[in-house]
């Protein structure tokens, strides 16, 4: 009886081992999953972020053929531009900030108006640190997402203030060029679609 009692205590006690090993394991591969899940975001923060900074110098670019050059006053604008008889559409959509799952994102503006660049309103701070691309290099110093000001450089020169701003959801076409890819997209092509993955030639999976 007293054997058959201690190799009971012999089981229990690795049962219990068992059951903390586990425990552990389990909270190993869900950091590391939150982890994972928190690079994809970076990736697609810096991939909607450049779509609208490209969209913007378009529109910006396109009313010097009218001798005056001007920013959006909505970032709705970008989705129609109407100020040519031929309506131009600079961005596919106003996408969602990935960091918040909200269509609110801070806007960078000139003094006396017109929108030149956005940002997240994410207080939290960025794992990625390295590899950006040039015109992205300065994000390596940043404190948090707000600091991944995707802005035009012209209008970022002029002067500008931060506001936050809401906007839906809805369908343009896709900017002509996307720099987190080695090769270029289709021109109605989103790395970022449900179900699809950022990996493939995009050099920010690499830290």
């Amino acid at each position: 009886m007293k054997r058959s009692a201690a190799v009971q205590g012999y089981i229990y006690l690795w049962t219990l081992f068992a059951v903390m090993l586990a425990g552990v394991m389990l909270a190993g591969a869900g950091q590391m999953w939150q982890t994972a899940a928190k690079r994809e975001k970076e990736l697609e923060l810096l991939f909607v972020g450049d779509q609208f900074r490209r969209a913007i110098e378009s529109y910006h670019d396109s009313s010097q053929a009218g001798g005056t050059s001007r920013y959006p006053e909505s970032l709705e604008q970008l989705l129609k531009d109407e100020r040519s008889p031929a309506i131009r559409r600079h961005l596919r959509k106003i996408f969602i900030d990935p960091m918040t799952n909200s269509h609110e994102w801070g806007l960078i503006e000139q003094q006396d108006g017109g929108i030149t660049g956005v940002y997240s309103l994410s207080t939290g701070t960025p794992l990625k640190r390295a590899n950006f691309p040039e015109e992205y290099s300065i994000f390596e110093k940043a404190k948090n997402y707000q600091d991944w000001k995707f802005s035009h450089a012209k209008g970022a020169a002029a002067g500008q203030a931060d506001q936050p701003a809401a906007t839906p959801e809805s369908d343009s076409p896709a900017t002509p060029f996307n720099p987190f890819s080695q090769s270029q997209p289709a021109a109605d092509a989103d790395p970022f679609a449900p179900g699809q993955s950022p990996a493939g030639g995009n050099p920010f999976i690499q830290e």
